[in-house]
């Protein structure tokens, strides 16, 4: 009897130290449990990945736990030597690996999709969307999900926003289509880093297009040049007097497309611009803009930039 009762004894510590005790892994293994693997697969899985030290120990564990039915799919990450305890837990409480990818705001779809195809944890291939059709944030994606749902997703997004944002928008906008409205946020997104000029930018551009000026943007002609790639060069006189769709120097209105993916400041400020009347911007020197609504005030404005200029590039005195 004392040596059964031993017997028992040693197998129940031994169970223990199996169970609370350091585990096999000897570096972090990565381990993507599928859907519906069932806790059979799962123990292989974990198994095959050295993170336990057999199946039958970890479905049994499971079981004797109550776990077992509590384990959830994903990525998960398991550091060197953890306890089968600890790998339990994780699977129980679903501690997968989270991934996530940025879309900055003003970015081109066909920059947008450059990043989604850098994602190696990504599947798939990744189509150019329509311009201005995203809506620039940072996504959390699921390890193996195909690059085409992540744009549905950012698509999706974006036109949830824009149905907000058009439902709210300021009465008597000199545009009637939720398009016309990306496009002119497109433009506000180049223009201006700073969030809180985006109003005023916005309705600059909505004063200039009710009086039937010429917006005169620079991103636009941009964009007419470069398809949407870097310049590599200021803009050149003769670019500025060439004629295409997207040069709102010499084309009235908006520009035929977007010209990037606006983020939510800047769609917000196409359809609630601010209550200025101003008419003209020009960078002052500090990394904002100045603004005028008239072009006595504007040409003053662009004196003393200009100003700034020259001075910057004439560097320090000696």
């Amino acid at each position: 009897m004392i040596a059964g009762a031993a017997i028992v004894a040693l197998v129940l510590a031994l169970g223990v130290w199996r169970y609370l005790g350091p585990g096999p892994g000897r570096a972090v293994a990565d381990v993507v449990l599928p859907p519906g693997a069932g806790l059979g697969g799962i123990g292989r899985d974990l198994a095959r990945a050295g993170v336990v030290r057999s199946r039958s120990g970890f479905i049994l564990a499971a079981v004797l736990t109550g776990a077992a039915h509590r384990l959830k799919a994903g990525e998960y990450r398991f550091r060197p030597r953890e306890t089968l305890a600890e790998v339990i837990s994780a699977v129980a409480r679903g501690e997968v690996v989270r991934h996530f990818v940025t879309i900055p705001e003003g970015l081109t779809s066909r920059e947008a999709v450059a990043i989604l195809s850098r994602a190696d944890y990504l599947t798939g291939p990744a189509p150019t969307p329509p311009e201005g059709s995203l809506l620039p944030e940072t996504y959390e994606v699921r390890r193996g999900e195909t690059r085409a749902s992540v744009l549905q997703r950012m698509a999706a997004a974006r036109k949830r926003l824009l149905d907000e944002l058009w439902a709210a928008r300021t009465p008597g906008l000199p545009f009637a289509t939720r398009e016309q409205a990306v496009i002119l946020a497109s433009v506000v997104e180049k223009e201006t880093a700073i969030p809180a000029e985006r109003p005023k930018v916005a309705a600059v551009f909505i004063n200039r297009l009710r009086k039937g000026m010429r917006l005169e943007s620079d991103p636009t002609v941009i964009y007419g040049v470069s398809g949407g790639g870097t310049l590599g060069h200021g803009l050149r006189v003769s670019e500025l007097a060439a004629r295409n769709p997207y040069n709102t120097y010499l084309v009235a209105g908006l520009p035929p497309t977007p010209i990037d993916n606006p983020g939510r400041a800047s769609l917000a400020a196409a359809l609630s611009p601010a209550p200025t009347t101003d008419l003209y911007f020009v960078a002052d020197g500090s990394g904002g803009h100045a603004f005028a609504d008239t072009f006595e005030a504007h040409r003053r404005n662009v004196a003393r930039w200009r100003a700034i200029e020259q001075v910057r590039r004439a560097g320090p005195p000696a």
